[in-house]
């Protein structure tokens, strides 16, 4: 089956979603950007159109829609908290990491396309978190998602809002509780929007729970507790044989609900602890991987049903080289994923399972927290450091540019029409040919 076939099977896209970025993944979900051809060479001094400043700390990856891009900030204020105002730490928990005594801005920002100039600039909200951060972490790492009529974006912990496109809210959720991650490392919930529906994944320490949302007021459509501790994964949302599914990544189980009722279609075992990597659609399969303390990887059939176990028949397993923080990318019948978080690139037969790279070294990167993207035959991989490789498509490493810039980036890009967007600690850029 071509990719254009399993584009289409998919949820339908829009031709003004296709045409957009309305997903952290991109527009099917998978980190391919059909209808975009962005440059392949650039550094600080050309083919930047614009870059805007930025407040604050995130990894959040950006969102465009139309003439606007959106980006979701937590910015760290001088206001210290009274010892009665500080959260209570909860001693069950082992956090590694020390809360912060200061009061932070949740901040969702939009700006210009053409310019650049920022448009609007809502506080979400204003807090005191009760953990820290990783060290590579922010307050700010999910990224907002949108279905060209509304904004939506999660702090987790911090609440769930839903923004019109002045930057007018539409709603918000402050009441789905405190959550508790690995270590206090940080969370990193991504919404994710299939027609009313809007989904959130409180993977955490205890009581983790997948939430469907109702999109158009933030209600409660269902719930489903989830036997898992905390992961960072985006669910996908995926319709087969006439119903939607979502597959979300999990230590346990990688599973499928279903999307009107939140009941389980079919689950499956083998992941790492700690997974991250979002689930991507082959044709009529998902694929999951996952590369902390361990390397997996997982191709299940979509008509799959009930539990699979670690001995269910699956399409192919594949163990070797898979990433920790980074999602996959596919271009035609090829997986791209890195190994671990290092510039060690794997390209696996998304039919078979079979490799066609293997651990092969990237030159000029070091390690990547991005996930890579594909565009016009080509493969972006950023790396922490603020470089970009391009790769162009095929069964061999093949780079076509190493593209510089003095500001480290762990977002993941972006491609729309002619543009390409990176996200930086201190500065939003707009990459564009002349």
């Amino acid at each position: 089956m071509t990719r254009f076939l399993a584009c289409a099977l998919t949820l339908t896209l829009s031709t003004s979603a296709l045409a957009n970025w309305p997903h952290w993944r991109g527009p099917n979900a998978d980190g391919s950007a059909p209808a975009a051809d962005p440059p392949a060479k650039w550094d600080a001094d050309s083919n930047i159109k614009w870059k805007a400043p930025l407040v604050g700390k995130g990894s959040a990856t950006p969102i465009v829609w139309g003439d606007r891009v959106f980006v979701v900030t937590a910015a760290k204020t001088d206001r210290i908290a009274r010892a009665d105002e500080l959260p209570k730490v909860d001693p069950k928990f082992n956090v590694k990491t020390e809360p912060p005594k200061n009061y932070y801005k949740f901040l969702v920002l939009c700006f210009d396309r053409a310019t650049g100039k920022k448009q609007w600039e809502k506080l979400a909200a204003e807090m005191v978190p009760h953990e820290g951060t990783h060290e590579t972490h922010s307050y700010a790492a999910g990224s907002p998602t949108t279905d060209g009529k509304l904004l939506y974006g999660s702090f987790g912990s911090f609440g769930t809002y839903a923004y019109d496109f002045d930057g007018n809210l539409r709603w918000s959720r402050t009441d789905l509780g405190r959550m508790h991650t690995r270590l206090g490392w940080g969370e990193a919930v991504t919404p994710v929007i299939a027609g009313s529906a809007l989904l959130l994944n409180y993977d955490q320490e205890a009581d983790s729970k997948l939430y469907c949302l109702d999109a158009t007021n933030g209600k409660t459509k269902w719930e489903a507790k989830r036997d898992e501790k905390t992961t960072w994964s985006t669910p996908l949302v995926v319709e087969h044989a006439g119903k939607k599914q979502v597959v979300t990544n999990g230590t346990t189980r990688v599973r499928s609900y279903d999307l009107t009722t939140g009941e389980i279609v079919w689950q499956v075992a083998g992941m790492t602890v700690n997974p991250i990597p979002s689930p991507l659609r082959f044709g009529d399969s998902v694929i999951c991987v996952s590369g902390y303390r361990g390397a997996a990887a997982v191709s299940v059939p979509l008509g799959s049903q009930g539990d699979l176990a670690d001995k269910g028949k699956v399409n192919w397993r594949y163990g070797s080289g898979t990433p920790y923080v980074p999602s996959p990318v596919l271009v035609g019948d090829n997986l791209y994923f890195t190994s671990t978080n290092e510039a060690l690139l794997t390209v696996v037969n998304a039919k078979t399972g079979k490799a066609v790279v293997e651990k092969e070294r990237l030159p000029q990167a070091k390690n990547f927290y991005a996930s890579p993207i594909t565009a016009a035959g080509r493969v972006y991989f950023v790396d922490r450091t603020g470089t970009t490789l391009v790769l162009k498509a095929g069964d061999a490493v093949d780079v076509l540019a190493v593209n510089k810039l003095n500001d480290p980036i762990d977002a993941s890009p972006v491609a729309v029409g002619k543009q390409l967007f990176l996200r930086g600690e201190k500065y939003l850029y707009c990459v564009e040919g002349k």
